[in-house]
């Protein structure tokens, strides 16, 4: 039998569960939506054993796998990660819930008034790599937000996926919620996410969370729309106007802190004037921490370990202890570089003159830009939404880290008196 027949009817089920899950899921109220991400916060601290079980024996067949550390790294959980999984849920719980909000209402002269009101979007997908976090992020954010979920989780991750969505179910059933409202496609087949993608009739968005190939496919062959980012090339430029001591904290922060992350930075730019007093000392820092730097010619000058830099490495997305550096005129060549090589995720400027730094603000055409502060800041947790089901480069919509208003849509909505048009 045909692989693709295989897996097409279970998930056409997911499909048309999910869809009776998300009417249910819209009719709840906030308190009840609360009640079931609470639950599923003490489900998660009270399954930690099971969930780390599960995920060492991830990591352990990665490992057999030949799997790279920042592979490792982005799937390995901690008992500090289960915590923060668990924390990030109750912090979606405690965020005003927006479905039903109705904003600009405005009377007309035929006495009707308009507003439109924030509804949720109906029932997401969402494939992602690695990362098992994501299944309680997603859930919690897509049981907010009134909409039903289908996660598809890679298949270096399926235990720890399991026994976190299992923590997750049993949160939705002891609220009296359906389950259906969160379900995971359990099989590490490939041709499920083919199917999931052009599942049309049941499904309203894709969210894609992985590396640049998956999410490449998917945007060629998705045929539901899509919010998506390709990739993480971030930028921090030191302004001539910096402090120096924040410049080089920010710098090392901003690459060392996390290596495998999307809003790691990839590429630090820095005016050529502060470059002799910044960029030894930065790289005394990577030389401490393993960091390979590659250069243009005057880095190589200031930092002799450095190696020379190509053309393809400012374009590239390294998600390791590699960093490319440039030094630049001033504010225009970065700006100029940003524009050419960067992937509109996360830049920043670290600078002393406003006026610069709201040029940059305004100029550099990324989902968050910064000011003074590292782009390791740029995710959903950070900015207050309580988790993120993605990073979104996208214009329309939704962009930047995707959080509870980003899975809601608005329609309009029209209060009469027994108006009728003459």
């Amino acid at each position: 039998m045909d692989q693709k027949l295989d897996v097409r009817q279970p998930i056409r089920e997911l499909g048309r569960a999910a869809r009776a899950a998300a009417r249910a899921l819209a009719r709840a109220g906030a308190e009840e939506k609360n009640r079931a991400l609470a639950a599923m916060a003490k489900d998660i601290r009270s399954g930690a054993k099971k969930i780390l079980a599960a995920n060492s024996a991830d990591v352990a067949q990665a490992g057999k796998d030949g799997a790279d550390a920042a592979f490792i790294d982005r799937l390995t959980l901690t008992p500090k990660l289960i915590e923060q999984m668990a924390h990030g849920v109750e912090q979606v719980a405690q965020l005003a819930d927006p479905v039903g909000q109705i904003s600009g209402r405005v009377k007309r002269p035929t006495g009707i008034e308009v507003a439109r009101m924030r509804v949720p979007i109906g029932v997401i997908g969402i494939i992602y790599e690695s990362r098992p976090n994501v299944t309680a992020d997603a859930a919690a954010l897509c049981v907010k937000s009134g909409n039903a979920c289908i996660l598809r989780g890679g298949s270096e991750a399926l235990e720890s996926n399991r026994a976190i969505a299992a923590c997750v179910r049993a949160g939705l059933r002891s609220a009296g919620l359906p389950e259906a409202a969160v379900q995971l496609v359990d099989t590490a087949d490939r041709a499920a996410v083919g199917e999931l993608i052009t599942l049309t009739e049941y499904v309203d968005l894709i969210v894609p969370r992985g590396g640049k190939e998956l999410i490449e496919r998917l945007a060629r062959e998705s045929r539901i729309p899509m919010i998506k980012h390709l990739d993480g090339v971030c930028h921090v430029y030191l302004d001539d106007s910096a402090d120096p001591e924040m410049a080089v904290r920010i710098a090392d922060n901003a690459k060392t802190q996390r290596y495998g992350t999307c809003n790691t930075m990839e590429t630090l730019l820095v005016a050529e004037s502060i470059a002799p007093k910044v960029l030894p000392r930065i790289g005394t820092i990577f030389k401490g921490k393993n960091v390979e730097m590659r250069g243009d010619a005057q880095t190589q000058k200031l930092i002799p370990e450095a190696k020379a830099a190509t053309e393809k490495d400012y374009y590239t997305e390294w998600l390791a202890p590699i960093v490319s550096i440039r030094v630049v005129k001033g504010l225009d060549e970065a700006i100029e570089h940003i524009a050419k090589y960067g992937s509109q995720h996360t830049d920043a400027i670290v600078a002393g003159d406003r006026a610069r730094a709201e040029r940059f603000l305004r100029e550099v055409d990324s989902s968050s830009v910064m000011w003074n502060a590292s782009t390791r800041f740029a995710d959903g947790y950070e900015y207050g939404l309580g988790a993120e089901v993605g990073i979104s480069t996208d214009k329309l919509h939704a962009r930047g880290p995707v959080g509870l208003e980003g899975l809601t849509s608005q329609k309009f909505v029209v209060l009469g008196h027994g108006e009728v048009r003459t």
